[in-house]
């Protein structure tokens, strides 16, 4: 047990995190066969492990530090980082695990880690806790840019509803990396209906409807087509429901 403290406190670890504190290949896989036999720690998946508490039997790291610990670069994003800062309207028992690193999905203790490919770089921090996130405002941009593939319409509404206050720069930031006229025509509309909760300055709806495309187009693509519930934003160019607030107060998610 001389290497058990160490590894309660990093929670969830690879094998090369044990080669680094054992000092060598044989010494790791040494440790990782004796912790395991004695039920000290479990396997993850391939090449990730997590202690065992000794009271509860159960895992000490939490899913956020798990998935943190997938790949390097590893970062739980979209609607797991909402939950993560505590603006969730529902828990998923989904991760979603930003990375370059290719890995199947995998279901542990009763949660599913998926991987998302990044689209951007930027806007990622590490908690105190160890847990490496996107940060709340590339959350808010990345939701909004996946929200049909994630969690839908409705619960990103939700989730908004939540948050107290935005960084009109650090949107801004991340808006240009992504580099994608569209996401902020979606961006500036969805975010003005939350303008005063959320404490953004109409300069940054101009910056957002600057970006605007010629053409008019959909707050998402096909069934929104066939949507007779669309009506044209004209100062956003943009067909989307007339009230979003409306499709949270009716329960009704126009993406489902």
């Amino acid at each position: 047990m001389k290497y058990l403290d160490k590894l309660v406190e990093m929670g969830s670890f690879s094998r090369q995190d044990i080669v680094a504190l054992t000092g060598n290949e044989h010494a790791a896989h040494s440790l990782l066969y004796a912790y395991t036999n004695a039920g000290y720690i479990e396997r993850i998946r391939r090449d990730l492990y997590t202690v065992i508490s000794l009271e509860t039997k159960q895992p000490i790291a939490n899913r956020f530090v798990i998935a943190t610990h997938i790949a390097e670069d590893a970062c739980v994003s979209f609607h797991s980082a909402f939950e993560y800062y505590g603006y969730a309207n529902q828990v998923f028992y989904e991760v979603y695990v930003t990375t370059e690193s290719r890995f199947s999905g995998f279901t542990y203790d009763g949660v599913t880690y998926t991987r998302v490919s990044p689209r951007i770089h930027s806007g990622t921090i590490t908690t105190d806790t160890g847990v490496r996130i996107t940060d709340l405002e590339r959350t808010v941009v990345d939701s909004i840019y996946a929200f049909q593939k994630i969690g839908g319409l409705e619960e990103l509404l939700r989730c908004l509803m939540l948050v107290p206050a935005l960084r009109a720069d650090k949107l801004l930031t991340y808006l240009n990396d992504y580099g994608q006229a569209n996401l902020y025509q979606k961006t500036g509309f969805i975010l003005m209906q939350f303008s005063e909760q959320l404490g953004l300055p109409q300069t940054f709806f101009d910056i957002c409807r600057s970006k605007i495309p010629k053409a008019k187009k959909y707050l998402y693509s096909e069934r929104a087509l066939r949507s007779t519930r669309f009506v044209l934003h004209e100062d956003w160019m943009l067909f989307a429901p007339g009230d979003l607030k409306s499709i949270v107060s009716k329960g009704v998610d126009y993406n489902s």
